[in-house]
Parts: C-alpha cells; structure tokens; sequence
C-alpha cells in the first residue's frame, strides 16, 4: 500500500501548513482592505499613543531622572501636608473647650434643667415683619380667643424628643432606626465630641449621654473612631488629609429581656433514631441602631474583608464623620430642619448649574450646525455607667 504521508517528497505536514499560512495572508489583507477596521485599529493605537504612562516612556533617560526627583520632593511635600493636619486636629481641640460651654448650656435647655431668659429666647425670624401685620390687623376678640388659647396650651419640661427628632429628620440616621429603637432613643440627652488628648494617636470619641431608662444601666454609650494623618509608604500621592481607620464600640449593659440587638426565635429539631420532635429557643442578631456600638474591625494582618463588610464598615465612618462635623455643631438646624433643606438646596444648585451648562452646549451645537452643516463585630471595651 503507497504511504500518503508524503507528496512529491514533501511531508503532507508541512504542505497543510504552507495552505494555512496562505489563508491567513489572504484573510488578513481582506481584513486591512475593510474601513471600518482600519479606524478602530487606528483608533485602538491613538488612544495608547495618547496615555501619559506612553508618552512618559518615550522621554529620555536625564528627563526620567528628574521626573523622579520631583516625585521625591512630592512625597515630602505629602508629609508636610499631614503635619498641617495634625496642628488643624489640635486647634480642632482647642476650640472645642470654647465650644462646650455654649453646648453644656444647650443641653440644659433641652433637658429642662434651665429655662433661657427673654434675652437668651429672642430670635428674630424672617417672617417677623409679616406677624406683625398680620397682628395689628386682627380682630380683638380673635386675639383674646388666642390668648385665651395659649394660657391653655401645655409647657412641657425642655424641648421633649429633641435628638430622637434630629434621628427621624436625618435620612442617614433614620435608616438606621427601627421602630424598637425609638421609645430608648427618646431618653438620649446629649451627644458630645471628645477629641484625643494632645501627643495620642488622633482619634475621636462620640458620646450618646441618655436619662435613667428601662433598657439599659450605662448612662453613656461611646464610639472610639480612630484617624490616620500620614501618607501610606506603598502609595504616598493617595495621601489627601486625615481618614479613619478603625473604630471601637463599647459593651451596652442591656436589662433582662430589653435587648433589641438579638431576637429570640424558635426552632424545630427531629431526633435522628427516635425520631421525637422537641422544640429549642435561640437568639440571632436583630437590625437595630444599638448595633452601632458594636462595629465591624477594619482587616488587619493582611486579612481582607469582603465586599459586604467593606461598605457596612465605610457606611459606619461616613455615619461616624457626619456626627461628629455637622449633627453635633448644628444640632438645633437639624431639629428644625433648615441644615436639612440647606444641604438639599446646595445640592440642587449644584444639578441646575450642570443642567443650564448642558443647556448651552446644546445651544452652541445648534449654532455651530447653522454655520457649518457638516466619571466580626469586635470585642467592645465598657460604656460608663452612671
């Protein structure tokens, strides 16, 4: 029988390799006849040409080398930049010892433990002159009516439910509550700002300072939430202040069956061999406010956290930061509400800016056309006990 591995003397082999080759030449000329090709090709190589990284690599050797001087000189600026940081963190203290007289006497207010004097409760609001035009136009009769009126009107002590209200006022905190989580709420007094003491790691403790209540013995619950100003060694130029790092809760001393960070729930169990059915309780943790003092621990010794983890852990230093810069040196404007619709104006401002610049644009394009058709919970350290 005649061998066909051969033909002529040539190896079959290389002969189906010699009609492959020419048919990839053929289809690759076919291909770099098509247009359409052609430009995204072009395209393709423009858009790497165009790269800094690129364009960086085509320099020479003597400007490389001083591009890494400045980088050099980058990173000190950096560490500067965190020693500024750190004298802002000391003057952040030193104001707020001038602060917390004015806070101490606002908890008072609030608490009912002083009443302010005329001086202290006058206000003279926007609408005052139309109150008053509106008053002096009044029948009588109608103004003894409400006088009448007012005298009955109750006078509670303080202003009652004031930071439960800001809770309820603030999407980012009113996320957080749960329908449980309110009644104790209602007993918070105060929240305060303490920041770390001079030559200790930067820091900063939220306190909740709550009255004598049915849920808990602490008088306050804290949130340690520890800060970082100084450049990471591995990735210097991401340095852009001060972040938080980590934060530490404290252990609530619940009272007998007022915990509302676990639910009891029952449970089935069948005995393999004799088959009994008996009927167990077991707690599992339960959605509540309260489990902020019991926060997740930022990963450490290379450990990573998953992505859940990860965000619940961001969400907390977001909640952590908006306490201590806006809801405690403003409370009174988020118990009112006008911190709230600021911040809403602002941010509607910001979208009909945007929208009135598309909108010129648009109207450039349409006279360019007439013109030219062509982005695990941790162990807790203890909370103070009154």
């Amino acid at each position: 029988m005649a061998d066909n591995s051969f033909s002529d003397g040539i190896p079959s082999d290389s002969l189906e390799a010699a009609k492959n080759a020419s048919n990839t030449e053929k289809l690759a000329d076919q291909v770099m006849q098509n247009p359409q090709v052609l430009a995204a090709l072009q395209e393709r190589l423009d858009s790497v040409s165009h790269t800094p990284s690129s364009y960086i690599e085509t320099l020479p050797k003597a400007v490389k080398r001083r591009i890494n001087a400045l980088k050099q000189l980058q990173v000190k600026c950096a560490h500067i930049e965190a020693k500024f940081y750190e004298e802002v963190h000391d003057l952040e203290r030193k104001y707020a010892a001038l602060y917390q007289p004015l806070f101490d006497k606002r908890r008072e207010f609030i608490t009912g433990d002083a009443e302010p004097t005329d001086a202290e409760s006058e206000w003279h609001s926007e609408n005052e002159e139309e109150d008053k035009l509106a008053g002096d136009i009044k029948n009588k009769a109608v103004i003894a009516e409400k006088e009448a009126a007012a005298a009955e009107e109750p006078n509670p002590k303080g202003i009652p439910e004031f930071w439960f209200t800001i809770f309820r006022n603030v999407d980012m905190l009113s996320e957080l509550v749960q329908e449980y989580d309110e009644p104790i709420l209602k007993h918070l007094q105060d929240i305060k700002v303490k920041f770390s003491d001079p030559g200790q790691p930067m820091s900063f403790v939220l306190e909740f300072h709550f009255e004598s209540n049915d849920y808990f013995t602490n008088s306050v619950l804290t949130k340690t939430y520890k800060m970082k100003s100084e450049p990471d060694k591995a990735d210097p130029f991401s340095f852009e202040g001060p972040e938080i790092v980590d934060c530490d809760g404290c252990t609530i001393d619940w009272k007998k069956g007022k915990n509302v960070t676990v639910k009891t729930i029952k449970k089935k169990q069948k005995h393999k061999g004799r088959g009994t059915v008996r009927t167990i309780t077991k707690q599992v943790p339960n959605d509540s406010f309260f489990n902020f003092f019991s926060p997740l621990k930022a990963s450490g010794d290379g450990e990573s956290l998953d992505e859940d983890s990860e965000f619940t852990l961001a969400s907390d230093f977001e909640i952590g930061h908006f306490f201590r810069e806006r809801i405690v040196p403003r409370a009174v404007l988020y118990f009112t509400g006008e911190a709230i619709e600021d911040d809403d104006n602002f941010e509607e401002g910001e979208e009909g800016e945007e929208e009135e610049l598309e909108g010129d644009e648009e109207g450039e394009d349409e006279d360019d056309a007439e013109i030219n058709p062509k982005k695990e919970p941790s162990q807790p350290s203890e909370c103070k006990q009154q």
